[in-house]
């Protein structure tokens, strides 16, 4: 079973609406969450087991997986850790009809977001689905930002990498000329294309981006 839905007034295939992908193998909790979920605006991907979800491509749109811990096959926890090595990283909001601490524990360190014991409350699924959703927001901005560092120091040619490892040590352009066998003049230059390349202004945000690469002085 793979159905696709969206909330109220919403394309279940805008990629600006946020999205939760259900794995249950009974009908009637899948219908149950499919309609508390649209009810708050939500488009919803509900699947009858785990190989359908690896099956089905998710929208790309900010979105969480509600889980059921026991699936058929496969647990909800080994579940999670085949999710993660296809890169699907999306936060996880496991159910169970079994208070387990310890899996629940387990769980929470894999990087589930709640784990909740059935029957729950509405309000504490659409609490955890809500968290859920926000926290792969940011984690789709932040990869975003990476991906735009990334980008712009690819655009940086080796002798500029090398001026700009020098400079976020806190080297002067003469030090850095003597360093690499150049006039200081052309370091300056290599230095203003690096500040340019990287869209910064001062020293102190260039070490923010050489930080955020990883480049080590």
């Amino acid at each position: 079973m793979i159905r696709q839905t969206s909330g109220r007034g919403a394309s279940a295939e805008d990629p600006t609406v946020p999205f939760v992908a259900v794995v249950d193998d009974d009908p009637a909790v899948l219908e149950a969450l499919d309609s508390l979920l649209r009810s708050i605006s939500l488009a919803t991907r509900l699947f009858g087991s785990p190989a359908e979800l690896l099956a089905a491509q998710l929208p790309d749109a900010p979105g969480c997986i509600v889980l059921d811990v026991r699936l058929p096959g496969v647990s909800g926890l080994d579940f999670q850790g085949q999710l993660v090595e296809r890169g699907i990283g999306r936060p996880i909001v496991f159910m169970t009809g079994h208070g387990d601490i310890p899996m629940s524990v387990r769980a929470m360190k894999a990087g589930a977001v709640d784990f909740l014991s059935k029957p729950f409350r509405d309000q504490d699924m659409l609490d955890a689905v809500t968290a859920a959703i926000e926290r792969d927001r940011q984690q789709r901005a932040a990869a975003a930002s990476r991906n735009d560092l990334t980008a712009e120091f690819e655009t940086l040619t080796a002798r500029e990498r090398e001026v700009m490892t020098h400079v976020v040590a806190g080297l002067m352009n003469k030090q850095v000329a003597g360093i690499l066998g150049l006039s200081e003049i052309t370091v300056k230059i290599h230095r203003g294309n690096v500040m340019r390349k990287m869209g910064v202004r001062t020293l102190a945000d260039l070490v923010r981006k050489a930080e955020a690469l990883g480049i080590k002085p």
